[in-house]
């Protein structure tokens, strides 16, 4: 066999173990998604999305749909969401293994640990926004709101508003994954990173203004975390450095 050919083989081969593992994870999030949709079912889990805003609105109002087919497809896209995140463990060990042959045991001893916090990182920064801030922002939305105007909010609108925070705080919780790349990839130095944290407490303050409704509660509670997760990022990085040394390096 030559050697055109076997490395034509070779890329065949590694194209269909990313199809099996794109099949696996797929297969993993349907599993996910239909246990969902049997219990506790899409009503109960969009209830469950909606309680901040609806804790938020005068007593007895309650949310509009303004499409026909809105109050059956935004609690289905609720549910295909949540089974996504429920079974994201699921979709990151099929990204490792098939990633995993191809690296140094010493790079194995990054990459894993990596995938675990980036994929719990995620999750809290979720339940932080849900469970910390949503409810602060919508009474503070209510309270502001002039007497003259009856808030009823749209469950598309509330929909897409709630999956772009919870995105925003996922991604933002991602600061210390960032951090620790970015040292091991020998782009940007510890002691360069320390000396830039004045400039980092601005970019997190910018972010968290652009991306979060526009009162003060919302903003903190965006920028203080990803200060302190950048803190936490530094102390980390070196130990993920010295960890993942290969022995040359070493």
């Amino acid at each position: 066999m030559t050697e055109e050919a076997a490395g034509e083989e070779t890329f065949i081969s590694h194209l269909v173990e990313l199809r099996d593992r794109l099949v696996r994870a797929s297969i993993g999030v349907a599993i996910a998604c239909g246990i969902l949709l049997l219990w506790p079912g899409p009503a109960r889990i969009y209830d469950f999305l909606a309680k901040p805003m609806i804790d938020s609105l005068p007593s007895g109002a309650k949310m509009i749909a303004t499409g026909i087919a809105s109050p059956f497809l935004v609690p289905m896209k609720v549910t295909l969401v949540l089974a996504l995140l429920v079974a994201l463990p699921w979709v990151f060990y099929q990204a490792w293994a098939f990633i995993a042959p191809g690296l140094y045991a010493h790079e194995k001893r990054l990459v894993l640990p990596l995938v675990v916090s980036s994929s719990v990182l995620f999750v809290t920064g979720v339940a932080f926004c849900y469970f910390l801030v949503f409810g602060r922002v919508f009474h503070f939305i209510a309270e502001f709101s002039p007497t003259s105007i009856a808030v009823m909010p749209d469950v598309e609108n509330y929909l897409d508003f709630v999956m772009s925070m919870c995105l925003a705080f996922g991604a933002a919780f991602e600061v210390p994954v960032v951090v620790v790349i970015l040292v091991r990839m020998g782009l940007v130095s510890v002691e360069k990173f320390k000396s830039m944290r004045r400039y980092a407490v601005v970019v997190a303050f910018v972010i968290s203004a652009i991306v979060t409704p526009p009162d003060a509660i919302s903003m903190l509670a965006l920028a203080v975390p990803m200060c302190l997760l950048f803190e936490l990022g530094l102390l980390l990085a070196p130990v993920f450095v010295r960890v993942s040394q290969a022995p040359k390096e070493a």
